[in-house]
Parts: C-alpha cells; sequence; structure tokens
C-alpha cells in the first residue's frame, strides 16, 4: 500500500511544501491537495514548488475538475511538471464541489467529466485529441504521462470510473462501503474490456493519531461533512431508499441543513454538527496506532492500493511523524 498527504492550500504555501519534505522524509509517496481557487491558493503553483523541493514525491489534486480551467491549460500544466520534473504527476479529478459551487456555478456533469478524462490525459500525454469538435495537440509534448485517478460514489460514476479512470479514489475509509464501491468499479472495468486489475483503488480519509478518541473525532467531524454534500447529491438523483446507493451511506444526512464553504475542509465546521460519532468513527482513522493499523490492513485486503490522508486538523506534524514511524512500515 502507498500512502498520500492531503493537504488545503492556505497560505503561506511554504508551510506546505514544508509538510510535504516531512511527508517524504517519513514514506509518502504522494503529496495531494484541494483544488478550489477561490477558498485556497492555486495549488499548480505550488506544485512547483514542492517537486522542487523533493525528489521522489508525486504531486496531483484530489481533486480537480473540468470547469475551472480548459482541458488544454490542466493538461499543458501537468505536461510541463512533467517535462520539469520527471512524470511525477497525477490528475485527480472530479465533478467539482467546492469550486464549482463557490463560484456559483453547478457541478460538471458526468457525460463531461467522462470527455475531459481522456482529453487531459491524451493532450498530457502528447496525443491528438478533439475538444467541443476542434482537433487539438500539445506539440511539444515528450515522454510525458499523466495518470488520472477519479473520485466517484454513486453508481453512474463508479461505472464511468471503471470504465476510464486509471485510478478510482473514494473519499471515506468505511470497509462495508469501499468493498460496495470496488466491486462496482471493477465490475465496470470488466465489462468495458479493460483488466480490473489496473485501476488503482485509492481511499482518502482523515486519520488522526492518539488515544483522546473524543477530541479526534471533534477534529474529524468536518470530513462526515463535506462528504454529505455528495451523498446529498445522491440522494436527490436516486431517492433515500432506491436500493441503488447503500443506506450505510445515505442514512446519515437525515439532519443535515445546507453548508457553509467558507469553513469547508476544517476542523470546527459548524455546517457538520449533524454528523454522528458512528460516522466519524466509519468515515475516518482515529485512536492509536494499532487501530490504524489494523483498518489500513482490512483495506488493503478489499483491494486498497494507496491510503491519502487528510492532515487538516491540530496534529499535523505528530500525525505524519506517527504514519512514518509505526503505521506505514507496517503496511510495507
Amino acid at each position: 500500500m502507498d500512502f498520500g498527504l492531503v493537504l488545503q492550500t492556505d497560505p503561506p504555501a511554504s508551510r506546505v511544501v514544508g509538510l510535504m519534505k516531512r511527508a517524504e522524509r517519513n514514506g509518502f509517496t504522494h503529496g495531494w491537495t484541494f483544488d478550489s481557487a477561490v477558498l485556497w491558493q492555486e495549488p499548480f503553483v505550488i506544485y512547483s514548488q514542492i517537486l522542487a523541493n523533493t525528489t521522489k514525491l508525486k504531486v496531483g489534486p484530489m481533486v480537480t475538475n473540468p470547469g475551472t480551467r480548459t482541458w488544454e491549460v490542466t493538461a499543458s500544466t501537468f505536461a510541463t511538471l512533467n517535462d520539469m520534473f520527471g512524470n511525477r504527476t497525477v490528475c485527480g479529478i472530479g465533478r467539482g464541489d467546492s469550486a464549482m459551487r463557490v463560484a456559483g456555478r453547478k457541478p460538471n456533469t458526468l457525460a463531461r467529466l467522462g470527455e475531459a478524462i481522456d482529453a487531459i490525459r491524451d493532450l498530457a500525454e502528447g496525443r491528438e485529441t478533439e475538444i467541443d469538435g476542434q482537433p487539438l495537440r500539445i506539440p511539444w509534448v515528450r515522454n510525458s504521462k499523466l495518470p488520472v485517478w477519479m473520485a466517484a460514489y454513486g453508481p453512474r460514476a463508479l461505472a464511468l470510473a471503471g470504465r476510464k479512470a486509471d485510478g478510482f479514489i473514494l473519499q471515506l475509509a468505511d470497509p462495508y462501503l469501499t468493498e460496495w464501491m470496488v466491486k462496482a468499479v471493477r465490475a465496470a472495468a470488466a465489462e468495458a474490456g479493460r483488466d480490473p486489475a489496473s485501476v488503482t483503488v485509492c481511499v482518502a480519509a482523515p486519520a488522526y493519531v492518539g488515544d483522546d478518541l473524543a477530541h479526534a473525532r471533534e477534529q474529524c467531524r468536518w470530513f462526515g461533512g463535506m462528504v454529505g454534500n455528495h451523498v446529498a447529491d445522491l440522494v436527490a438523483r436516486y431517492g433515500e431508499h432506491s436500493g441503488m446507493v447503500p443506506e450505510a451511506l445515505t442514512a446519515y444526512i437525515g439532519e443535515r441543513h445546507g453548508y457553509d464553504y467558507s469553513h469547508h475542509g476544517r476542523a470546527g465546521n459548524p455546517s457538520t454538527d449533524f454528523v454522528p460519532d458512528e460516522i466519524v468513527d466509519r468515515f475516518c482513522l482515529l485512536g492509536p496506532a494499532e487501530a490504524h493499523i489494523e483498518k489500513l490492513k482490512a483495506l488493503r485486503e478489499l483491494g486498497v492500493d494507496h491510503f491519502a490522508l487528510y492532515d487538516m486538523h491540530d496534529a499535523q506534524e505528530t500525525t505524519i511523524d506517527a504514519y512514518g514511524g509505526e503505521i506505514i512500515p507496517a503496511l510495507m
């Protein structure tokens, strides 16, 4: 199992770079950031500094979307970083939650997302593609490789990930839901004539190492609210009891009343008071190192290849060090 560190690009950017350097020293292989231009600083500028200050760490957004940048700009940016630093990027992509909604736009459709996955990958790897009817190729691209990992929850999105993406990003660490969704992605991959094992499976969730479980829960409760945004979309589309989405995912948002993006992804988010302790425990990794190791081993048995650790709480350095000192070695 590989490990990635996920951060928001809050200023100063030097702190983001410093935490990523610390992560690489502790055995993390990937450095991820949120991508929402209004809420945080521009991540691709910061990726250049992360890459310049590390030796092997791969970087990318968790996640970008097809709407805030044109596809050729996204592809050219990744290809430029690859040319400068040697194919050390991954494109995490989804429909766009905070980035689109904060700017007053709706998230992209799955059809548009599917087109973008193909076009961005092709352009970033030097192949010709078609965007809105226009043939396009970036002529200077040489030897660039860009894996594209797609974030998904619902049945149509999971099927799209299985058909098109190089990796699947699941933003929660509940073993039951992980098993259900990994099976859906792999079934779609097989139906599309792909090798299901070729799709990298990434689970992304907050992790907090320590014995004070109550404090850890309060530091990570925001995550249930963030996931709840996507769950609310699924309930609106499929209904609360449709059978299309497990009720183990949808039931907890019954008391949800809106969401304030000014606190998005932050400890103490007042929009997440509806999230019960049970959901925090299921979706996150909390407790002493042994509890993290046990849950990660269970996820690995379900086919998870990569754990991306959301490190937005009051113990960033100690969590990175605990993973490097105890947890990552146990999963090697």
